[in-house]
């Protein structure tokens, strides 16, 4: 019989046979429950300061805040790494990487077999989503990591309570992650959406290693949604309220580097806020959607917390995020300035310190920063983060905790184009808006590796999450838009368009709003819009650029399709929808073929 060091949270038969088998194999010298009391946590952060997992924070600078530092070889995401295994590798689709159950549970099995001797297991049960709620899906990750305990105390709802929401526990989501040796040949993460399992070993990386995060709440959870007519989306959701105090809430999927979290946290222009506008954010990052009882799609962020990126986060580009972060928060492969026992990264200010510890644990000379080779001349990893808890946001909206989440206006998607998408268009309908979503891109950027302008396909920012099929995936969409008696209205923003120069012409950042407002006009019927080959697109006097260095004639431009770059566009689609196979819906291909036709005319 199994022994714990403290009293199980649970008596399920069901949840206790699973993690003896776990514990069977993996071999830990001791178990323990967490419970989410603040005694324990305070323990377990104690501890790992002692063992040096964990840096503690000046105290009075960033209160209750740590440093932690990851391998070298283990900073981020690994998508080459990640399997969706389900039994027949066409329900994982071309997208995905994929693995025979059978086989992967063999090949994993080896791999966790006394990965946790002379280690403590933690047993985290955990909700996504408020406790009781009709969102709320609940899990388990059993893990080896104290910083993986203290980082699901932050993102996830964590505790006695979960465990009592859990009752026989069957169909909650059973997590098994280890360190192991952090062998990057043998890093895996493997989801099981037919069995409601995901095993992560050898790698101690928030996104890899967190469970609730993408690898249930977007991945497992998107298979749920499909199986149970709900959808589990790369989404931001942010409440805008006029100066009567009516708020409206929109939700947006945005590939990496396109401003989601800026978006989530915005802050309106002073044009706005001296009118008595302000902003909300639900979430940051994902969101989950139903059908209200009165016909619209609501939403709920199912996280706890932030998992932000710290580099290029300042008191410009994203106030709150700052400020969030500033207390209750561990910082994950940033710079630590030694002077005051603080951190840093590039892009925080213009005062990188004199005397720093870079993220590999080395002495930093900021004499000595290369761009072209940030890796290894910054005093932060480029994928540096924070984790912070939501309820410490400046901006979070009060209904972050209401169970009944809040009701879509609008969904909106975005992508980094130079030339082809205008700032803002809306789609005809809700299947023109899947489309839309499902053509969604971004073009490389000096930033990134191998050529620039390069267009690279998200669609609905879900390219490395969703837990099928991809065409599965669009056809879920279609199948929603049937069921939803009152359906938000579907558009898509592009703040990049760029000048000759290669300059952005759109200013961005809080000034963004100015586009949401035409968005929401839109939804309520107040503005007209030009009928266009690709959707309908505002006319200029209907966005509000007082107070903006832009002319009249500038954001005509912004908004003005050419037909020549997206009849090439059309042609990547159509490679694209190859690519994903022939699963793609009919109706899309359809879209497609309609959008070509416009255009030529």
């Amino acid at each position: 019989m199994i022994k714990f060091q403290n009293k199980p949270l649970t008596e399920s038969k069901y949840i206790l046979d699973w993690i003896e088998d776990m514990a069977k194999m993996t071999k830990p010298d001791k178990i323990v429950w967490i419970d989410g009391s603040e005694e324990q946590a305070e323990a377990l952060r104690a501890e790992a300061v002692s063992t040096g997992e964990l840096i503690k924070l000046n105290p009075e600078l960033l209160p209750n805040c740590y440093l932690h530092r990851t391998a070298v070889n283990d900073v981020a995401r690994v998508e080459g790494r990640t399997f969706i295994c389900t039994k027949k590798k066409e329900d994982a689709g071309n997208i995905n990487n994929w693995i025979e159950p059978g086989e992967c549970y063999a090949r994993l099995t080896k791999l966790f077999t006394g990965s946790m001797q002379g280690r403590t297991m933690y047993i985290i049960p955990y909700a996504m989503g408020q406790v009781g709620s009709d969102f709320a899906k609940y899990g388990i990750e059993l893990t080896d990591s104290i910083y993986v305990v203290l980082n699901m105390l932050i993102m996830t709802r964590v505790g006695a309570k979960v465990a009592e929401a859990m009752g026989d526990g069957k169909g909650f989501i059973k997590g098994l992650h280890s360190k192991a040796t952090l062998d990057a040949d043998n890093r895996y993460i493997c989801h099981f959406p037919e069995d409601n399992t995901i095993w992560s070993v050898n790698s101690g990386y928030g996104g890899n290693v967190l469970l609730g995060k993408k690898c249930f709440a977007l991945r497992i959870a998107s298979y749920l949604g499909r199986k149970e007519g709900w959808m589990a989306e790369h989404m931001l959701i942010l409440g805008i309220e006029n100066p009567e105090g009516e708020i409206k809430y929109v939700s947006a999927a945005f590939p990496s580097a396109c401003g989601k979290t800026n978006l989530a946290m915005l802050i309106p222009p002073e044009y706005y806020r001296k009118k008595g506008y302000k902003t909300w954010c639900v979430g940051d990052d994902i969101a989950w959607l139903r059908v209200g009882k009165d016909g619209r799609l609501w939403a709920i962020n199912p996280e706890n917390g932030f998992f932000g990126v710290a580099p290029g986060t300042n008191e410009h580009s994203n106030p709150n995020a700052l400020h969030t972060a500033m207390r209750d928060t561990i910082f994950t492969n940033v710079g630590l300035n030694t002077d005051n026992n603080t951190v840093w990264w590039e892009g925080l200010n213009d005062n990188p310190p004199v005397h720093c510890i870079n993220w590999k644990g080395e002495v930093w000379d900021y004499r000595k920063y290369d761009k072209a080779d940030k890796v290894n001349t910054s005093a932060a990893h480029p994928n540096s983060r924070f984790t912070a808890m939501a309820k410490n946001c400046p901006c979070i909206s009060k209904e972050f905790d209401n169970p009944a989440g809040v009701p879509i206006s609008a969904i909106i998607f975005g992508g980094r184009r130079a030339k082809t998408a205008p700032l803002v268009y809306q789609s005809f309908n809700w299947q023109h808006g899947t489309f839309v979503g499902s053509i969604m891109a971004s073009e490389t950027t000096a930033a990134a590796a191998g050529a620039v302008g390069v267009v690279r396909r998200d669609p609905m920012a879900m390219r490395p999450f969703v837990g099928y099929d991809m065409g599965d995936y669009f056809a879920h969409w279609l199948e929603m838009g049937k069921v939803i008696p009152n359906p938000p209205k579907i558009f898509h923003v592009n703040w990049f368009r760029t000048d000759d120069e290669g300059h952005f012409i759109w200013p961005g950042f809080g000034d963004n709003m100015r586009v949401l407002m035409w968005i929401l006009a839109r939804c309520e019927g107040k503005v007209d819009a030009k009928e266009t080959a690709i959707g309908y697109v505002p006319y200029a006097e209907d966005i509000n650029i007082e107070g903006l260095d832009i002319s009249k004639e500038t954001l005509n431009d912004l908004l003005s399709v050419d037909k020549k770059s997206w009849l090439e566009d059309v042609e990547n689609i159509k490679a694209f929808y190859e690519q994903i196979g022939e699963r793609v819906p009919a109706e899309l291909k359809e879209e497609l073929a309609a959008l070509e036709a416009r255009l030529k005319k």
